[in-house]
Formats: C-alpha cells, sequence, structure tokens
C-alpha cells in the first residue's frame, strides 16, 4: 500500500525517557527547539499525533500552510472541548482504531487501521506526514517500518526516571519485529541550552 513520506519529531530527555509518569511538564525545553518544530512542522502535508499526546500538551496543532491535523485515538473518546477543534488552521481527521468513537462537529472520523489511514492519505495527495508522538503511535509506524525520517532533541539538562516512563516508541514492552537502522545525518549540540538537535534518516540498501 502506498503511503506517505513520514517525519517523527520527539524530544527526549537524558535518560531517553519522553515523558514523566506524572506527566511532563509543559514546555520544559528550550525556545531553539520550539522554533525547530515549528520548523519540521512548516514542510509537512499532515501533521499527525496521538490523542493521549494531544490532550497532555493541548495542542492545537498550528502550522504555517494550514496542513491537516490528524489524530489517532484507540477508542476514539475525543473531547469535543479541547482547543484543536476550536482553533484556526487545516482540516482535523480523526483516526479511530477500535471501538465506534465519539463524532466531532467540524472534524472527519474515521475508523479502520493506521495503514488503512496512511493510505487514505496518499490517496488524497498527502505526500509528507508529520509525527509529534506519542511513544504508542511511534512503535506503531515502527512496527510497520514506515519512519523515514527521525529527529530528537536530546534534552541533557532534565532527567525523568521511572520505569513506567515512556521511551520514544512508547513504554518498555515488546520488542520491534526486527531492529531498523538509521544514518544520523545532522549532530547540532548547543551546549549553552543543555540540548543537542540529531536528525536521522532511514538507512536504505
Amino acid at each position: 500500500m502506498t503511503r506517505p513520506q513520514i517525519s517523527i519529531n520527539l524530544a527526549i530527555s537524558a535518560d531517553g525517557k519522553i515523558s514523566s509518569v506524572a506527566r511532563r511538564p509543559s514546555g520544559w525545553t528550550s525556545r531553539e527547539d520550539h522554533a525547530r518544530l515549528l520548523a519540521l512542522r512548516a514542510g509537512a502535508d499532515a501533521l499527525l499525533v496521538g490523542r493521549g499526546t494531544l490532550e497532555a500538551d493541548r495542542m492545537t496543532l498550528k502550522a504555517a500552510g494550514d496542513p491537516w491535523r490528524c489524530v489517532v485515538s484507540r477508542s476514539g473518546a475525543f473531547d469535543a472541548g479541547h482547543p484543536l477543534f476550536h482553533s484556526p488552521g487545516g482540516p482535523v481527521h480523526l483516526l479511530v482504531t477500535e471501538g465506534v468513537g465519539q463524532e466531532v462537529v467540524g472534524a472527519v472520523m474515521h475508523r479502520g487501521n493506521l495503514a488503512e489511514f496512511l493510505g487514505m492519505l496518499a490517496d488524497e495527495g498527502i505526500r509528507r506526514v508529520h509525527c509529534e508522538g506519542g511513544g504508542q503511535l511511534v512503535f506503531a509506524l515502527a512496527e510497520m517500518d514506515a519512519i523515514d525520517e527521525l529527529h530528537l532533541t536530546w534534552a541533557g539538562h532534565r532527567l525523568f526516571g521511572g520505569g513506567e516512563a515512556p521511551t520514544l516508541s512508547g513504554v518498555p514492552g515488546a520488542f520491534l519485529p526486527a531492529s531498523l537502522a538509521f544514518d544520523l545525518v545532522d549532530f547540532d549540540p548547543r551546549p549553552a541550552i543543555g540540548e543537542c538537535f540529531l536528525t536521522y534518516r532511514r538507512k536504505t540498501q
């Protein structure tokens, strides 16, 4: 099945976590990282995020060019009062992978699996999808071998800890069907702010 090119952007703590058990604090990385986030969004035709991350960060997924704003949820228990549904921007598309889901005025609801949804995006002319987590969604994309580019902000100034704190591929558990190989194509340390910006590209044969 044809799919768009998919990039990922996440910030990780010094111990490789994307959040703490008690939720990560809002705005825990630098202004430089936030500017990088906006620049990465600007090149996308669609933005993709899991419902848990959307709600934890109160995201509106605004970006230059008004890309599609796509949210994935198992249950489809979307909060119709969330800022995403009341802010200007690209069209909102919701994917429910299990259950019926709750319709939200102004949003397009889809039911099915992630692979089918990505195929639909490709059919609609979406060529580049940019995902901002969370870990479960990234793991699902990795299981499909559907990650082409990975952008990480390594925030050495923060230590989350905790065996149940998720990494970029979710809470430690089942292994991927196979390891995925990437080339490090950009390494940009920023010692003054305690962060390093990293970009990886999927290794091709």
